[in-house]
């Protein structure tokens, strides 16, 4: 009797002995449909096994053997054992949920799958590489350099200041990967800058067949896309993070764009790193993985300081004339803002008009006003299900959360006092908008935040109308701060950026740094100057004198040794257990008790609980204990054994999770 050991779904990190019957055949990697209970449910084939603690008589068998996909290769089953083993979740749901939702359904696919819906190129004609332009000096050196590791496994920063053309790097990379009959794998965090970068593929490469994965895909055509890749028909596959868990079997390449984007952490069910999965990956298929960006992040850079990552810098921007913009910080102390706008800005960005220029006015927050409040009795509109204010919305007149997504209308009056004279306090992009209509009423403006984006296929619309020149002045969140270029930008202006400075989390400094050197870099692209204009009433802080010098090294020093000095990543290794209850003493409780549940090595120290900063979201109280360690070795043992304790005695009645190596405290 042959037995096989199969990953399921379900929440345990166990593996279940089945019988295979005489009349299927089934291997390791093998997708099959077995019973569980009164169901049936998909399971991976993970192993073989000799004998079973089950007596044979009671050893099920199993059902059907699924030949509607390609088997899952034994590279794939070693990555999913190292995301399952490294961020502690079961293998089976690991596996499972990897898979396009239409490969965990029992039911087979159709025999005729849209094989067009995911992938360009039919593979008929050669992959011909039509490069944009002839690489610049430092372009041709990281090139070669990188070239010159094919088929071996290395590890890269692409280190380029925004416009340096980092892209045409990775273009000429995926050439030569191609030319090996390999194939190319392209992260990018965000699903609004796969439609760009698409078009740049699809132009660079004419009759290569190009998979796009991400999660705004239909069914269809992300399983179609998954499809290509698994069966190495898609020469490049491009992709947000879940692209990184596809399989491919002729994997030469893998590139990491704008690789310090916290995008690439995943923050529900398994908690992945895109990135650091991607170098795993790359070590597993024995090829060189380059992360590009221009402002790495710190654990990025700690590695290269540290001789694990190779740094190629690209110092200057690509297009001849182009140079970095001019950063200047206007001090609101000795300019006092007008409807959020200082005079320096409102005449600079006149100036441009005038130009016929483009400007772009940054605001990191949608909406119209981040509170509704009552002067009167102060009263202020919260979230019912969290503890957060509710964000008004002028376009679509609502009160909503920005945590929990709960909808309500705006208050005639205060619900406490009845005052009618109800106020709108802070700035959002929306009374952003609202404000520069009124300043420049002949100015062509657009928005662009999540708001203004809900319809995937308008985004690229209006990105392309940009670039050509139909519109003057911009008003963005972070979706225009990172890979985008348009060629009449000449300005930009930041508002509200004080607000990171004054925030508990340890990594605002970082990301503040990095959200503005992006947004700075989209200012002049082309043979006209850029000026970046950066609002603050701290003009005296060191972040703002390492913007002006985009001096991202310097800035960078300073922060690794803040953080060696406070005992911080990258010099310690954390996780977080969370806990979410109906009522906060229920989670606190838990947290206690499970810091309890194993013994606690020397080389690692469990924190108290606290409770979250936003405690209540969706109507769910949080809190949460860390868990620190110099070694992660150390660490990773004790998460283990931690872990299988937490798996056999958490309440039902209660949600919990860790998070190894968390971005997010809030």
């Amino acid at each position: 009797m042959n037995l096989l050991r199969v990953a399921l779904d379900v929440p345990l990190a166990l593996l279940f002995d089945y019988a295979l019957p005489e009349t299927l055949q089934a291997t390791l990697g093998d997708r099959v449909v077995v019973p569980f209970g009164t169901r049936q449910r998909l399971g991976i084939v993970a192993g073989a096994a000799s004998e079973s603690e089950i007596p044979a008589h009671k050893l099920r068998p199993i059902a059907s053997v699924r030949d509607d996909a390609p088997r899952l290769s034994p590279e794939w089953l070693e990555l999913m054992r190292f995301l399952a083993g490294y961020y502690q979740r079961p293998l089976g749901e690991t596996m499972i949920a990897s898979l396009p939702p239409r490969l965990r359904s029992v039911k087979p696919l159709p025999r005729r799958s849209p094989r067009d819906a995911g992938a360009a190129g039919d593979g008929s004609s050669p992959a011909r590489f039509v490069p944009s332009h002839v690489p610049t000096a430092a372009q041709a050196r990281a090139i070669e350099r990188i070239g010159a590791t094919l088929g071996a496994f290395h590890a890269f920063l692409l280190h380029g200041v925004t416009g340096s053309g980092k892209t045409e790097v990775y273009l000429h990379l995926i050439a030569r990967a191609i030319d090996r009959a390999r194939q190319a794998l392209a992260l990018v965090p965000e699903i609004g800058l796969t439609p760009q970068l698409e078009a740049r593929f699809r132009h660079a490469f004419p009759g290569a067949r190009l998979a796009v994965l991400h999660s705004g895909l239909n069914d269809a055509a992300r399983t179609s896309a998954w499809l290509a890749a698994a069966r190495g028909e898609a020469d490049i596959v491009l992709g947000t993070r879940l692209a990184v868990l596809a399989p491919l079997p002729r994997l030469g390449l893998l590139v990491v764009d704008e690789e310090h984007d916290s995008s690439y952490k995943q923050q529900e069910g398994l908690r992945y790193s895109a990135r650091d999965a991607a170098v795993y990956r790359a070590k597993l298929a024995g090829c060189p993985v380059v992360l590009g960006t221009a402002t790495p992040s710190l654990e990025t850079w700690h590695n290269c300081l540290a001789g694990r990552y190779e740094r190629l810098e690209l110092p200057e921007r690509a297009s001849p004339g182009s140079r970095l913009p001019d950063v200047r910080v206007v001090d609101l102390r000795r300019e006092p803002a007008e409807q959020g706008f200082a005079p320096s800005l409102v005449a600079a960005i006149g100036k441009r008009l005038a130009l016929g220029e483009q400007s772009l006015v940054f605001i990191n927050r949608r909406g119209y006003a981040p509170v509704l409040a009552c002067h009167a009795c102060g009263w202020a509109a919260g979230c019912e299900r969290c503890t957060a204010h509710l964000v008004l919305h002028k376009a679509d007149p609502r009160l909503r959360c920005h945590h929990c997504g709960a909808a309500a209308p705006i208050p005639r009056a205060c619900p406490t006092c009845g005052n009618a004279d109800l106020s709108a306090m802070g700035r959002g992009t929306q009374r952003v908008e609202e404000a520069l209509a009124a300043r420049f009423p002949k100015a062509r403006l657009v928005r662009i935040d999540r708001d203004s984006a809900r319809r995937r296929a308008e985004l690229p619309r209006t990105l392309e109308a940009i670039r050509r020149g139909e519109a003057d002045i911009l008003v963005g969140t972070q979706l225009l701060a990172k890979g985008h270029d348009f060629p009449g930008l000449t300005l930009v202006g930041v508002l509200n950026a004080d607000a990171a400075l004054l925030s508990t989390d340890y990594r605002a400094p970082e990301r503040l740094f990095a959200v503005l050197e992006q947004v700075a870099g989209r200012a002049g692209r082309r043979d006209r100057p850029g000026e970046v204009m950066v609002q603050t009433r701290y003009p005296g802080h060191p972040l703002f004198a390492a913007l002006a010098g985009h001096d991202y090294a310097g800035f960078a020093a300073s922060q690794l040794a803040e953080r060696r000095a406070a005992g911080f990543p990258p010099f310690v290794h954390e996780a977080a257990l969370r806990a979410e209850a109906k009522k906060l003493d229920s989670a606190m409780r838990f947290l206690r008790e499970a810091a309890r549940l194993v013994a606690v090595p020397a080389e690692v120290r469990v924190y108290d609980p606290v409770p979250h900063i936003v405690t209540r979201r969706a109507g769910l109280e949080r809190a949460q204990l860390l868990v620190q360690s110099p070694s992660r070795a150390a660490l990773q043992d004790f998460l283990a054994a931690w872990s299988a304790r937490l798996f056999q005695t958490a309440p039902r009645t209660l949600h919990w999770h860790l998070d190894v190596d968390p971005i997010e405290f809030d």
